[in-house]
């Protein structure tokens, strides 16, 4: 998968403002399903290059953005299997509300990675960078990496017209 992202063409972050579906690539990361069990809806990336960075289908007309600080993310990591459950769904619900966003909670910026600067969303409170790449003019193809982690989560993002 690592090679395959790194093979796409680069993305301005100018390009990305606006609302993205997102899905998960099944590549053997832990964390593999558990935003789709959470019903993940995607990203939000605003002109002043700051993100909504996990946004989540509430109810069918409603969206809610999760600020990712509540999140410990070791803990979510090792309980992945917990987090792809029934009950963690219903759940994560309930608790919606307590970890919902107070403003944007991420910064677009240029990053490299693989020696190709591209768009990449940096976390504020998480040691997170989602890198992305154009897969096509309404596609971009995300590679999620945890400082101190080698392992890669992948993602695909599908501009939505709101």
């Amino acid at each position: 998968m690592a090679d395959w992202f790194l093979s796409l063409k680069p993305v301005d972050p100018v390009e990305m403002i606006g609302l993205w579906k997102g899905t998960g690539f099944p590549s053997g990361h832990p964390l593999d399903g558990v935003l789709e069990n959470l019903r993940w809806f995607g990203k939000r990336f605003h002109p002043d290059m700051r993100a909504d960075a996990l946004l989540f289908q509430w109810h069918p007309e409603r969206l809610v953005a999760i600020d990712p600080r509540f999140v410990p993310l070791g803990l979510a990591i090792r309980l992945a299997p917990f987090g792809r459950t029934a009950f963690a769904r219903g759940l994560f619900s309930h608790l919606q509300k307590a970890f919902r966003a107070r403003g944007t909670t991420a910064a677009l910026e240029i990053r490299t990675v693989g020696q190709t600067s591209s768009a990449a969303m940096v976390y504020d409170e998480q040691p997170i960078i989602d890198h992305f790449r154009l897969v096509n003019a309404e596609t971009l193809a995300g590679m999620m990496c945890v400082r101190d982690d080698e392992r890669r989560l992948f993602l695909k993002l599908t501009k939505i017209d709101a």
